[in-house]
């Protein structure tokens, strides 16, 4: 179960010294985008820690470890972690978003007493219009809602009525884990479409899109996750043409859109910047995942339905957080850090892909890899991914189970997915070694 792997992830770092007893542990929303799971998900795992008084939470402040209990019975190991998924933590900026926060508290000392606009701060969002602009998404800063983290955005299209009175939705598979859970729990009609390494069969689409009732096509257009596959521009461009011709709304979630080193890649919006595209955009994986802030560029049809969902969500983004982005784009901040995001994950992903070839069998098949956040590792297909994962924990290897990125009737269960974002250089091949090696004896025992 979900649950189950959070729980033993939080023993894991209390054995390797990265959590210490009285220590806060991660927020929930924070461990919920870190996982790819539903909150529930996250209060269900950390109620039966403190069940089982290994946890203890303060109301208002949140879940501390206790005192000199120590939850796990072995030593500290030293782990090399595929599962994580979140920014590594060396290259985010502390420093510098601190002294952005302690501006922002100057500057929107007064706001912070009254409530502010549901689509988010004017002055943030004129600063989205201009980043926005270095993805080549063109856009007036009227048609940008500010969001705690790009899944409230999708979260919210979801139920959404659009413009072409549409109800089926169309969706990579796999795709992340919390983009399911948003169908899933609403009972919706979602129809998959297979992301290989490859990438998608345009065709297929194409007839999908002729033949049912799409209200919109969700893709990740760069290095998507869990695969890593990012569209060509030739990809993008007939995805839209599609998307016009049969009057199918495009949900473009390119939240890892600036770490794409390639000079001349755009995005889909920017093939069609009318409203057609929808654009939403994070900055959890590139700033602090606990900031939960992201960017939805809407069309002018749905601008008013969104604002009301957002107010029934939360109101409106805190505004200390709105105000401490809006400061670090202002500043120069992002565009330096970015540029040294993307010499890092370009690294470890050529480190990861030249692994791969090394060390994987032939029996499987391996994508994506080329920014370092995200690749799969595809089994032989009467293999299950469980029985791979809990191999590899013993081997002190951590790779995440994909099955649950699918759609129910589109479940694979023999995949995995890996990120290198948290993991040294000097242990990627390592542990793409052991994972290689751990194929290798399922493969030869016949364990399916």
């Amino acid at each position: 179960m979900k649950y189950e792997e959070i729980i033993n992830e939080i023993q894991s770092r209390v054995a390797d010294g990265r959590l210490k007893p009285g220590e806060k542990l991660p927020s929930i929303r924070s461990l919920s985008e870190e996982f790819s799971c539903s909150i529930n998900t996250i209060i269900k795992a950390y109620n039966e820690l403190e069940k089982a008084h290994k946890i203890y939470s303060v109301p208002k402040s949140g879940y501390f470890l206790v005192g000199s209990q120590n939850l796990a019975s072995n030593p500290p190991q030293e782990f090399i972690d595929f599962s994580s998924a979140g920014p590594d933590k060396w290259q985010m900026p502390y420093r510098d978003y601190q002294h952005c926060i302690n501006q922002a508290i100057e500057l929107y000392k007064e706001e912070m007493f009254q409530y502010a606009e549901p689509l988010g701060l004017p002055s943030l969002r004129y600063q989205l219009s201009r980043q926005l602009q270095e993805l080549q998404v063109f856009t007036p800063p009227e048609r940008i809602c500010v969001v705690s983290g790009s899944q409230q955005a999708l979260d919210i299209l979801v139920a959404l009525p659009f413009p072409n009175g549409k109800e089926e939705i169309c969706v990579e598979q796999p795709t992340h884990f919390s983009f399911i859970d948003s169908i899933c729990s609403r009972g919706l009609q979602a129809i998959g479409i297979e992301m290989t390494r490859d990438g998608i069969d345009l065709a297929y689409l194409e007839k999908v899109f002729k033949e049912r009732l799409i209200k919109f096509f969700y893709t990740v257009s760069r290095f998507q996750n869990p695969t890593g596959y990012s569209y060509t521009n030739k990809e993008k461009k007939k995805i839209v043409e599609l998307a016009q011709r049969y009057d199918v709304f495009i949900i473009e979630d390119d939240y890892m859109g600036d770490l794409d080193t390639r000079k001349k890649a755009d995005p889909m919006f920017a093939y069609d910047p009318s409203g057609r595209v929808i654009y939403t955009k994070s900055f959890s994986k590139v700033l602090l995942p606990g900031l939960r802030l992201g960017a939805a560029v809407l069309p002018d049809a749905l601008l008013g339905l969104f604002a009301k969902a957002k107010f029934a969500a939360d109101v409106h983004t805190p505004v200390l957080t709105q105000g401490a982005l809006e400061i670090y784009l202002q500043s120069g901040m992002y565009n330096a850090h970015i540029e040294g995001l993307r010499k890092v994950y370009k690294r470890k992903g050529k480190i990861l892909k030249q692994a791969f070839r090394n060390y994987l069998p032939n029996e499987v098949v391996f994508t994506g890899a080329d920014s370092g956040f995200y690749s799969t590792i595809q089994l032989p297909s009467h293999m299950k991914a469980a029985h791979l994962v809990h191999g590899l924990k013993k081997k002190n290897v951590l790779v995440q189970d994909a099955t649950g990125m699918y759609l129910p009737l589109y479940k694979k269960e023999n995949v995995i997915r890996l990120s290198v974002s948290q993991v040294e250089d000097k242990k990627i091949e390592d542990g793409i070694r052991k994972i290689g090696e751990e194929i290798g004896l399922l493969v030869s025992s016949g364990k399916s």
